[in-house]
């Protein structure tokens, strides 16, 4: 039975003969604590089971031991359908729940560019992991100005100063695009994801350099792009097939749009692969059960949410920055 004398941390202080402080250091293994002391703050603890109130051990530590992932807002469409950034957010759950971090979902819009100015003033959160598909320049440089310890997926981040986990994107955009060329394809279109973001931009490097590497041009006409939805998957292949009916294969930047595309390409009586080959890109868990099953560049999701949480505590804790680049692999299916 719990001894009703022992209570606080200043009865166990009172036991041991030293500080409140010591006996919190000692408790949360603190490197400022020499080990008899531990031990013997630690045997005192265990014969008067003695627990340290979980809020108590955060004033402590001065850190909530909470991470804040920071996204868009979601839409009912971008909800069902961004399976690999469900499959990131499950990778970053496990990896902060190994650490004994919890995870606070944030939704911020676009122009709010102060949304982490509460969660830090207040102490809510000791770091963000932020997805730069929802956070405009702006909104990461005032979290840079708040020295907010963040961490960032899908960019690299341009300065030893900033965290960062990402795709190699350009290498991935290349192994699509040669794996095309290499089973004889030769109107080759690229089907993207937002223009305006930059793994975007390196997946076109990429299929662009390895069509140039084979002795062909770019066509611009074989060139569209969506927003990662199966719809805009499907509408953009309709597009791309009224304007090049003679295309026979296709890059195509989510798995998702690119099990859309398939559908818009039986649409027209085609065939996937003999008259237009498919590659996806993610290689989310949907992707193999598609019909044909798809070839696609695997970017492995459930890593890059661990590396991001793993990667995030070690800054908060050590002030170790790290910049991690997750190598892009080809995976060959049906499809192509």
């Amino acid at each position: 039975m719990k001894d009703a004398s022992v209570r606080t941390i200043s009865d166990i202080a009172r036991l041991a003969g030293v500080s409140k402080s010591t006996v919190s250091r000692a408790l949360n293994d603190s490197p400022l604590i020499g080990e008899e002391t531990k031990d013997r703050v630690r045997a005192l603890a265990r014969e008067h089971k003695f627990v340290m109130n979980a809020s108590a051990r955060r004033l402590s530590l001065q850190q909530s031991h909470v991470v804040g992932l920071m996204t868009h807002p979601y839409t009912s469409e971008s909800s069902t359908t961004d399976i690999f950034m469900l499959e990131v957010m499950s990778g970053i759950s496990a990896g902060l729940r190994a650490r004994g971090y919890d995870l606070l979902l944030i939704h911020a819009g676009k122009g709010d560019d102060n949304w982490a100015d509460g969660y830090i003033q207040t102490g809510r959160v000791d770091g963000f992991i932020v997805l730069s598909t929802s956070c405009t320049p702006r909104q990461i440089d005032n979290l840079i100005q708040l020295k907010a310890p963040f961490i960032l997926w899908g960019r690299t981040a341009g300065t030893r100063r900033v965290c960062s986990v990402s795709g190699d994107s350009f290498a991935g955009g290349k192994l699509a695009a040669e794996h095309l060329l290499r089973i004889g394809r030769k109107r080759i279109a690229f089907l993207g994801g937002p223009a305006s973001e930059l793994e975007v931009a390196d997946r076109f490097g990429g299929y662009e350099e390895a069509l140039q590497e084979a002795g062909i041009a770019v066509d611009p006409t074989l060139v569209a792009h969506g927003d990662y939805t199966s719809g805009s998957g499907l509408v953009a292949m309709r597009s791309l097939l009224e304007r090049n009916p003679d295309l026979d294969g296709v890059f195509v930047n989510s798995d998702l749009m690119a099990i859309a595309a398939m559908d818009a390409i039986r649409e027209r009586g085609r065939v996937v692969p003999d008259d237009v080959a498919v590659v996806g890109y993610d290689d989310v868990s949907l992707a193999r059960f598609s019909d044909p099953p798809l070839t696609t560049i695997r970017q492995n999701g459930p890593l890059a949410g661990r590396l991001l949480a793993e990667n995030l505590v070690e800054y908060v804790q050590k002030g170790v920055v790290t910049n991690v680049s997750i190598p892009a692999e080809l995976v060959v299916r049906r499809s192509a």
